[in-house]
């Protein structure tokens, strides 16, 4: 080891911590010294937590001890998941590729960097609560319990090493900024799942659609208590077993063991544990090595791909372009801007995210009923799930359509230049924006359909109110689009500063949303009424009212499209200056 030059390393280190300093004033050293105590406090907190847990854990069960250490190893890893979005997206604290002319040693910039990445918000928690809670253990059970301290070091090594290796191997991906959004994008979702399965499971999967009658029968009460405990033990055994086979869960496990004064568990998860971190650390080396000397060589070597050979007499058929293709009855510039817009959403890693968390509430918030038993509910209750489930689709897909031109960013000088009619970039964006949102709200419409087995009338009337609710909702985001438009940053769902009157306009505008979209209900409340007075059953008032609402609203559009055009001809140099603008 060079001990001048990590001496070097060290303080340009700091000196580009002081540089960051100096160029945001004193308020960037205060903010840092704030953060930096309570960071301190909180980590000290944490260790007096953990030492009165383990202290007060004197004749907990073996069984008690694993829980109590599986659930800070969860908490752990959760919020280590939650921070590795910001690892990502942030650069290295040493950029290797400015000192790689230097005859500087690469292992010493790599261990620098790697020693630096542990400074995270879940390592400065975890650590100090783990230390406590062992020596607390330690002071109650014996100094045997000290073991468990390596142990979770030794776990907490491994997972920064797999990390450390995971951000360098995506850091290599995501030279293409189009690649690096969609795995930030992928990432997200990711993590949004993974922060929903205990809902899906115990809400969905752990449901038991017998419990609601087993309550009213005082004789099998109690045998479904029996079963119910004896299944929740069935299910830590399963979870005692399977945590043998994951290797950040092996610190509960040794703490069970040690319990039992079983000493072997501990140190074999420990050996364990920093062989993999090892491993990990040698493969992210390895990673930037070859990222570093331009991936020549061995596997990354590209292959030259062999030309399509073509028969003689033989003639390519005609494949049409997606953006070539016609749209009936819908004039070209509208058909063209639809068809383009489709294509950037189909591109766009934020529109995606957009789409797909709006998509992960609907499957979520449905799942939880939609995988049950389905409950005995009146025939005259049905209407009305039914246009629930379309209104709350619809309006978990307003953000979607109120901000349409705050996605195109630089891409909206294209539209403000085209000599067109702007009423039709309106219709062209609206095709675009109906055949997504349509398809997104018509999934859970039809999985409800056939979950409470809607009579075809009622099924009908409510594809209807979603055409209606759809047709609501362009007409009030062209408005809002055109009015209060805001720029979102490229591969995030983070919008632009707005002033303040604009922000409250979209706040009260998307909380009175709700009281727009309510009109549908009037359909299944005057069927409701009509069957209540006794009037003929066989009219399909529902239908038929629905289907009135939708001519309505068809209306409704058409007179306002014009109006709404010319109101972004005068506005649209304001709505270009706004969201192009890339100081943020």
């Amino acid at each position: 080891m060079n001990w001048d030059q990590l001496q070097t390393i060290l303080w340009l280190r700091w000196r580009l911590m002081r540089n960051q300093w100096s160029r945001s004033g004193g308020l960037g050293a205060a903010i840092s010294i704030v953060a930096v105590f309570v960071a301190s406090v909180m980590a000290a907190g944490c260790f007096v937590g953990g030492l009165i847990g383990g202290w007060s854990q004197k004749d907990a069960t073996p069984q008690v001890i694993m829980v109590v250490w599986l659930v800070v190893t969860l908490l752990f890893l959760f919020v280590w998941m939650a921070g590795l979005l910001a690892e990502l997206q942030r650069s290295e604290t040493i950029d290797l590729q400015k000192l790689m002319h230097l005859p500087a040693v690469l292992g010493q910039l790599f261990m620098v960097n790697y020693l630096v990445s542990h400074f995270t918000l879940s390592i400065v928690l975890a650590v100090p609560m783990m230390a406590g809670l062992t020596l607390g253990l330690a002071l109650t059970r014996g100094p045997h319990m000290l073991l468990l301290l390596p142990l979770a070091l030794s776990m907490v090594a491994m997972v920064s090493a797999w990390t450390y290796c995971l951000r360098g191997w995506l850091a290599t991906m995501m030279h293409n900024p189009r690649r690096r959004r969609t795995v930030i994008m992928c990432i997200s979702l990711t993590f949004i799942l993974l922060s929903q399965a205990p809902n899906l499971y115990f809400n969905v999967l752990g449901h038991r659609p017998g419990a609601r009658h087993a309550a009213a029968d005082g004789n099998n009460w109690q045998r479904q208590q029996a079963d119910r405990a004896a299944a929740t033990q069935g299910m830590f055994d399963r979870l005692a077993e399977a945590q043998g086979f994951i290797p950040p869960l092996w610190v509960s496990l040794g703490a069970r063991d040690l319990v039992g004064h079983r000493l072997l568990t501990a140190l074999y998860g420990t050996l364990g544990c920093l062989g993999l971190a090892a491993l990990g650390l040698l493969r992210a080396y390895r990673n930037t090595i070859v990222a570093f000397q331009g991936g020549t060589g061995g596997k990354s070597a590209s292959r030259p791909r062999p030309a399509p050979v073509l028969q003689a007499g033989a003639a390519a058929a005609p494949r049409l372009a997606f953006l070539e293709w016609r749209l009936p009855v819908v004039p070209e510039p509208s058909a063209a801007l639809a068809l383009a817009t489709l294509r950037f959403i189909q591109r766009a890693p934020e529109i995606k995210m957009a789409l797909a968390s709006s998509f992960i509430s609907m499957l979520v918030l449905g799942a939880m009923f939609l995988f049950r038993a389905p409950p005995s509910l009146p025939d005259v209750a049905k209407p009305f799930i039914a246009t629930g489930v379309a209104v709350f689709s619809t309006f978990l897909l307003i953000h979607f359509f109120a901000n349409q031109f705050g996605f195109d960013r630089d891409g909206f000088r294209s539209l403000i230049l085209a000599p067109v009619e702007r009423r039709w970039i309106l219709l062209g964006k609206n095709l675009a924006m109906v055949s997504v949102g349509f398809l997104l709200a018509l999934i859970p419409v039809v999985f409800l359909a056939v979950w409470l087995r809607l009579p075809p009338l009622t099924a009908a009337a409510t594809l209807f109110q979603l055409v209606t609710l759809q047709l609501i909702a362009c007409v009030a985001g062209n408005l809002l689009s055109i009015t209060v438009p805001y720029r979102i940053q490229p591969g995030s769902l983070k919008p632009t500063k707005m002033p303040a009157l604009a922000m409250l306009t979209m706040v009260f505008c998307q909380m009175l949303m709700p009281m727009v979209l309510l009109p549908v209900f009037s359909a299944p409340l005057l069927d409701l009424l009509w069957r209540h007075l006794h009037l003929p059953d066989f009219v399909p008032v529902n239908l038929l009212l629905s289907a009135v609402m939708c001519g309505l609203a068809v209306t409704l559009y058409a007179v306002t499209l014009g109006p709404l055009g010319r109101l972004l001809h005068r506005r649209e140099t304001r709505i270009l200056g706004i969201v192009t603008v890339e100081v943020e």
